[in-house]
């Protein structure tokens, strides 16, 4: 049977009724990563943490990709079904800025400074048949 199974794990909790990010926190210094590292960048120590690092943020910037991404990419759009799609920064609390598909995907739509919400949202069916998910954000006050 298919099943909806997280494209990589580690990166969100899933299934969850409220999926979070999913980062590395150094217990030495306190710096967060995201996706989780098992060394620190800041102070390069080796004792991290994995914590959830929240479902909401604030953009931080963006831009919009209007080009289909070439392989490596791998999800369910051809050419003829891509359609163009914000890219941003959402920075969590605590100051660490994450690296996301936005839902909005107009320059009227998106504003720095907005408060987004994550989502976990089918990227693309493997082999099995199953929905890998992935994790993007969209503007908090939209409706689910």
């Amino acid at each position: 049977m298919a099943e909806q199974l997280p494209i990589k794990e580690g990166l969100f909790t899933w299934p969850a009724e409220k999926p979070q990010l999913l980062g590395s926190r150094c217990r030495n210094c306190g710096e967060y990563a995201f996706p989780a590292q098992p060394d620190c960048r800041s102070c390069s120590g080796q004792d991290t943490e994995i914590v959830e690092l929240g479902d909401r943020g604030t953009l931080w910037t963006w831009t919009i990709q209007s080009f289909m991404p070439k392989t490596p990419y791998a999800s369910d759009e051809s050419p003829e079904t891509f359609r163009p799609y914000g890219v941003g920064y959402v920075e969590m609390p605590g100051g660490l800025r994450v690296e996301t598909r936005l839902h909005e995907n107009t320059p009227e739509e998106l504003r720095i400074g907005m408060p987004m919400q994550l989502v976990i949202e089918p990227f693309r069916t493997d082999a099995s048949g199953n929905q890998l998910m992935t994790f993007s954000f969209k503007a908090a006050g939209e409706a689910h």
